[in-house]
């Protein structure tokens, strides 16, 4: 069975070191807000090429506090506009309306499935203050375009880096081009903790600060709190966890781009539509999602060859219960989509020859 990914197999390349630094938190007798965090803040800006890194419980919390950093600056209200991409996952919708702001649902381009940048332009008005990015499936998304759109409408940028760990365009990665940007260390990610983890990435100072206090139950210092803020850290062992993971991470990238670009190169079914990148560095293969008309017909084709696949994602943001206010929406584009994707197996270690079974089988599929 070739599993769509295998995180056994990817923890075990450095089971010692998570060992040896889990041993490390117990013995220090510090498990919360202490040098593990610290630490992987500092290294994790680094790679990103930031000035901050602020640790959070996770990645939809990463959004949120954004989002509700801005509001408490008074960069944002209650019923602003957040302009996103319809085809993305829930969570970049759920930040949005957690903080009482409305989520304006675009169509993606149907080639890399990230904003387009002329539809985002049509959509603007005067209530949008945001630009809300998605880097989905680990492909960057066209953002010295949309950078050039926020500063032409004076509008905040926040990046969701959910699945696009160190991709990068002219050599800046993602989380350093908007004003802010959330990630998420969710185990399956590229760089995954051994458990729920986020962080937000920033070059302002006053919204980092507003940020640290926020996820401490909005204190600043001990027992004084400027706002009414959460409980949402990073805790000490899954920021020693990721310690271990970060420096590792390139590697994994690029074996990622290596397996992709096997599929890209081999797969020749006329059934399949196959991803479009614009920029090999910008795209680091949290998935390989490709489409197909009669996808189901095809999953169970693959399944019976012993091949695990996913649907990312089978129902978009406003076909889902939790939004009934957006169902009568008119994307077409988005729904096709969602009808259509099928994500291959990824993951760094894959054997070549489970790579080669995987195209063969994506090449024997008829209708």
């Amino acid at each position: 069975m070739i599993n769509f990914l295998d995180l056994s197999a990817i923890n075990k390349q450095y089971k010692q070191e998570l060992k040896d630094a889990c041993a490390r938190v117990i013995d220090s007798g510090w498990y919360i807000m202490g040098d593990e965090l610290r630490k992987f803040e500092s290294e994790f800006s680094a790679y990103c090429g930031t000035k901050h890194a602020i640790g959070v419980a996770n990645g939809l919390d990463a959004l949120i506090l954004v989002l509700r950093a801005w509001k408490e600056l008074g960069k944002l209200k209650a019923g602003d506009e957040v302009i996103v991409q319809a085809n993305t996952y829930i969570a970049s919708v759920l930040a949005i309306t957690e903080n009482d702001l409305v989520p304006v649902l675009v169509e993606p381009n149907m080639h890399t499935y990230n904003l387009d940048p002329e539809l985002v332009r049509a959509a603007i008005t005067p209530k949008t203050k945001v630009l809300l990015p998605v880097h989905l499936y680990g492909q960057l998304s066209p953002m010295p375009e949309l950078m050039a759109i926020a500063k032409e409408h004076e509008l905040l940028v926040l990046e969701d880096c959910a699945q696009s760990h160190g991709a990068e365009i002219n050599g800046k990665r993602a989380g350093n081009w908007g004003d802010a940007a959330g990630f998420s260390f969710y185990p399956g990610k590229n760089l995954g903790a051994l458990g729920d983890a986020g962080a937000v990435t920033t070059n302002d100072d006053e919204l980092a600060q507003t940020i640290r206090a926020l996820r401490n139950y909005g204190s600043h210092k001990k027992y004084e709190n400027l706002y009414q803020g959460v409980n949402s850290r990073l805790d000490e062992i899954q920021a020693a966890m990721m310690r271990v993971k970060l420096p590792y991470l390139e590697g994994e990238t690029a074996r990622r781009q290596s397996i992709a670009q096997s599929y890209r190169a081999s797969i020749n079914n006329p059934l399949v539509t196959m991803p479009r990148v614009d920029n090999e560095s910008a795209h680091v293969w949290h998935l390989f999602v490709l489409r197909c008309d009669i996808r189901d017909q095809l999953q169970q084709w693959l399944s019976k060859q012993d091949i695990q696949t996913l649907i990312h994602y089978p129902i978009p943001p406003h076909k889902q219960k939790a939004y009934p206010a957006f169902q009568n929406y008119q994307l077409p584009l988005t729904e096709l989509i969602h009808q259509q994707v099928l994500s291959l197996p990824m993951d760094p270690t894959m054997s070549d020859e489970a790579v080669t079974k995987v195209i063969n089988a994506v090449n024997g599929f008829t209708a």
